[in-house]
């Protein structure tokens, strides 16, 4: 039964492998919400697994720089500053840290090892997780190479938005098949598609409810994926064409993974939904305050989304004083998820994790202990105890240059592109603060690159401008 979601999948992967289509963009973001599928099994991978996003951004990134110019366009990336060379340099760092330092440092520094005993620190050892944590942030890394080139026209820009749609509706979908297996016999349905080998808590309750885990591996991670569709779903619309896509699919996909982040009850999700709503509020502040005349695009469709949340708090206030028990079950899971999250257990788990991480840092004297060598439960944390000062400097250094890329005088898109992605990467990147590690993921790979691709494309555009009105109007 497993072996035939496997055949499916590699049977639509070698379609867009080889096809003129950009199928391989669609499978992206369909297959992100299939964290716990294991598309080569385990046996066969010394026990690690590939789950099929990653083998995607894989396949995308040969056929993206499998032609003539490839390994040109692919070094001119890599070595100009304001293209990616940050990135480059700190995958270089990562590489280092990642196959020196864990023998380095053997035994003589305390960390909480990935697999195995994690409620206590123990010595430093060499692991096969840093090699697979090393495999899974490159495959992040070239999927920013390989986004950065490919979504330079606009065309396939609106490929990847319209993608992002079914991404969400998938998230969407398998969510709730998860949660009606409570109800209906549709569990024998999911299990094929639950072959990773690392722990999956898929059966787990809270308050007398199941913890909505979708095809994820446990219900957090479920929860992040929805935020992350949510998040990029609303501020990437308004740089969608089709007024269908963007006014009637990408609401209705909103408001079902709302649904769903709330249904995986975590507290990271709902802290992330917290964000979320202060992101919106600060983005309608910034386009009230917008030039009427120079940046009139950032204040079209303010007034109808304003007026949709205005009617939805009025309803909910009027739901809250005729109806107050209703919400009773709203505050008992906030009580209980997160103002009382203090007093867990895995709060305070994550806490020494974090606390280990950071210790490992200074004990190895800012170089870091390598990739996949201790858990941090934190992506801030995660990157410097990894890869050091150094790489951590560099990762965040790179972070900054893609929010702050510009694009003055460009077509309206490819504004409102860059505008999307500074608004749209905070929420999931306050959460990963919780719960997340050294690998950024798919989600921001894909941000990364497209507002690389959008700087690239307005920034050629302008010297082809220029060149012809030189050739005309030569000085």
């Amino acid at each position: 039964m497993a072996a035939i979601p496997v055949m499916l999948f590699w049977a639509l992967a070698l379609w867009g492998l080889f096809s003129r289509r950009p199928v391989l963009l669609y499978l992206f973001f369909a297959t992100m919400p299939v964290g716990a599928f294991a598309v080569i099994p385990p046996a066969l991978t010394g026990g690690l697994t590939f789950t099929a996003t990653p083998v995607v951004s894989l396949l995308l990134f040969g056929r993206t720089f499998f032609d003539r110019k490839g390994p040109a366009a692919f070094l001119t990336l890599a070595v100009l500053p304001e293209r990616l060379m940050l990135l480059t340099l700190f995958w270089l760092i990562a590489l280092v840290c990642t196959l020196f330092l864990p023998r380095l440092f053997a035994g003589a520094v305390m960390i909480v090892p990935m697999r195995g005993i994690v409620s206590a620190p123990s010595p430093l050892q060499p692991s096969t997780q840093n090699i697979s944590q090393f495999a899974y942030l490159s495959i992040s890394v070239f999927s920013v190479f390989a986004f950065a080139r490919m979504l330079q026209p606009a065309a396939m820009r609106q490929h990847a938005l319209r993608a992002m749609c079914l991404g969400g509706f998938v998230t969407v979908a398998t969510g709730l098949l998860d949660y009606a297996s409570q109800f209906l016999p549709i569990s024998p349905l999911l299990e094929p598609f639950r072959t990773a080998s690392y722990a999956l808590l898929t059966d787990i309750e809270v308050l007398g409810g199941k913890r909505v885990v979708g095809l994820m591996p446990e219900a957090s991670a479920f929860g992040a994926q929805c935020l992350s569709f949510l998040s990029a779903l609303y501020f990437y619309r308004r740089a969608m064409e089709s007024s269908r896509q963007r006014d009637a699919l990408v609401p209705a996909a909103m408001a079902l993974l709302a649904l769903c982040a709330w249904l995986s009850t975590s507290s990271g999700t709902l802290v992330g939904l917290a964000v979320f709503v202060l992101v919106t509020a600060l983005e309608w502040i910034a386009r009230i305050h917008s030039s009427e005349r120079k940046d009139a695009l950032y204040r079209q469709g303010l007034g109808g989304e304003m007026s949709v949340t205005v009617l939805a708090l009025i309803a909910t206030a009027l739901v809250a004083i005729l109806q107050p028990q209703v919400l009773d079950p709203l505050y008992e899971l906030v009580q209980r998820m997160v103002l009382e999250k203090q007093s867990s257990s895995s709060f305070t788990e994550r806490g020494m994790w974090r606390s280990t991480a950071l210790a490992s840092l200074q004990a190895s004297h800012g170089f870091g202990v390598g990739l996949g060598s201790t858990r941090s439960s934190s992506s801030v944390v995660g990157v410097f105890s990894s890869t050091g000062v150094i790489g951590g400097t560099l990762f965040y250094a790179f972070v900054l240059q893609c929010m702050l890329r510009r694009a003055r005088g460009a077509a309206t898109e490819s504004q409102l592109i860059l505008s999307a992605f500074r608004f749209s990467y905070i929420p999931p990147f306050v959460v990963s603060l919780m719960v997340g590690d050294a690998d950024f993921g798919a989600m921001a790979a894909f941000g990364f690159g497209i507002v690389t691709a959008v700087s690239i494309a307005e920034r050629g555009s302008s010297r082809r401008t220029l060149s012809i009105t030189r050739h005309l109007y030569p000085a």
